[in-house]
């Protein structure tokens, strides 16, 4: 609760915080703008492939542009500007540089970045929860043994609704469900980047800005992020995802205790103390009154008589027993929030969430009939979408990954729903990234088929 007051006494010590920022979409925007009027950050230096666009954003984004011209890393740190680049690996290796924020999206590449920035010492906030999923026990153990903090980004979904666990933990609920809201219909599991603006209804004003990338926002849409992000919610919770995986019930924040429980209850659960997302449409397409659409929730029971009848003598809204409850967070604000990971790992060397096991897993889900031959796009693109499964499930079928899905070329026909597994395509087994998730998959087998 004194994460600012920590921040001005640091900086009144030894100067702001020193970050390094590795991508300039989106996500990393909305970080620069609180950034740039924060006085206990300093943004060392911002890596993008493509510095003009790196540059722009900064811009756009409230820097004047004196703020961001630095010739380089030591200028930058002498006179408190921000050095541009186009080579992460040079952020990396600067010792001055505390805590770095991935925010590429790219699960190979994030992968790297998180394990070079761990082995030079430096704190991981990984936003890329793409790489997240995929790696994130050994990234997190790794981080561990180095002495630094692996952390999820508060600000986005994942670490709110693991901040909303452990908050029912701490106070002794019993969590049944938790997870977040998003636009769902089962159609849009085959959306590709060439339809899904007609589905958002963004203005050509808003698409013109440079902010929205279609191969990501159509994850978003085809449920991928859904999965990937619930994957990340289990591996950092202990919530085990359903064996169907996510189910998308239609719910409304009134909903929330009486959809979020058992089946045999009348709710929408396989199991408890498991994973959800709450859809903002009914199946018809029609929208739900008071929806989650961008929001975060937990649902909980009461272990005791006592504790339901106190829900009933302070206004909780509960489902029909009384004695299932829901707290949620109408919506979340992403880069906007990042400072908070930023200050707790630093600060107090603590993660605002990370992967405790491996638990769910996001497996690469042909969109349509593939044929031999044919070479993935990987997410939110045009061939396979990630559906979210128990992590027995996925090592027991040796599913695919959906991170290394871009680029990896089939061996033989995949139908249309079905998963898409390690012997059905070419992969480079020397890549960094192929090699770490075979040493997750390695070490977590037997733990994870014994929980069957």
């Amino acid at each position: 609760m004194n994460l600012h007051t920590l921040l001005e006494a640091r900086t009144e010590a030894s100067g702001p915080v020193r970050v390094g920022v590795i991508g300039a979409g989106k996500f990393a925007s909305m970080f620069l703008t609180q950034a740039s009027v924060s006085p206990t950050l300093h943004v060392v230096a911002v890596a993008d492939l493509d510095v003009p666009k790196a540059r722009a954003a900064m811009e756009r984004t409230g820097w004047a542009p004196e703020r961001f011209a630095a010739a380089g890393f030591d200028q930058a740190l002498r006179d408190g500007t921000t050095f541009v680049t186009d080579s992460s690996d040079d952020l990396l290796r600067r010792g001055e540089i505390e805590v770095v924020l991935e925010v590429t999206g790219n699960p190979i590449v994030g992968t790297h970045h998180a394990l070079t920035a761990i082995e030079h010492g430096k704190h991981v906030i990984m936003v890329n929860v793409e790489a997240d999923c995929m790696v994130g026990p050994i990234l997190a153990r790794r981080a561990r043994e180095a002495g630094v903090v692996y952390s999820m980004a508060y600000g986005d979904q994942p670490a709110l609704i693991c901040e909303l666990v452990d908050w029912c933990r701490t106070v002794g609920f019993d969590v049944v469900a938790a997870g977040k809201g998003t636009k769902y219909l089962p159609e849009y599991h085959y959306s590709t980047p060439d339809t899904v603006w007609d589905h958002y209804g963004f203005t050509d004003e808003q698409l013109a800005s440079g902010d929205f990338n279609p191969k990501m926002f159509n994850s978003f849409l085809d449920g991928t992020k859904s999965a990937i992000e619930m994957a990340a919610v289990a591996n950092g919770t202990g919530l085990i995802p359903q064996d169907e995986g996510l189910l998308f019930p239609p719910a409304g924040v009134d909903d929330l205790p009486a959809v979020y429980r058992p089946r045999e209850l009348g709710g929408s659960l396989t199991r408890r103390g498991t994973v959800e997302i709450a859809s903002s449409l009914h199946r018809d397409g029609t929208e739900v009154p008071r929806d989650l659409r961008w929001g975060v929730y937990v649902t909980f029971e009461a272990r005791t008589d006592y504790a339901a009848q106190c829900f009933t003598e302070y206004g909780v809204h509960t489902d029909s027993t009384g004695r299932y409850g829901s707290l949620y967070r109408p919506y979340h604000m992403i880069g906007l929030e990042l400072g908070v990971s930023i200050a707790a790992a630093v600060l107090r060397g603590e993660p605002t969430g990370v992967p405790t096991g491996f638990r769910g897993d996001v497996v690469t889900t042909a969109k349509r009939d593939l044929a031999a031959g044919e070479t993935l796009d990987g997410e939110g693109g045009y061939t396979v979408y990630g559906t979210l499964r128990p992590a027995h499930y996925s090592l027991g079928r040796a599913a695919l990954p959906l991170g290394l899905a871009h680029g990896a070329r089939l061996v033989r026909d995949v139908a249309k729903d079905q998963s898409v597994t390690w012997d059905d395509v070419q992969v480079d087994e020397s890549a960094l990234a192929v090699r770490v998730r075979r040493q997750l998959e390695s070490e977590f087998r037997a733990e994870s088929l014994a929980a069957v």
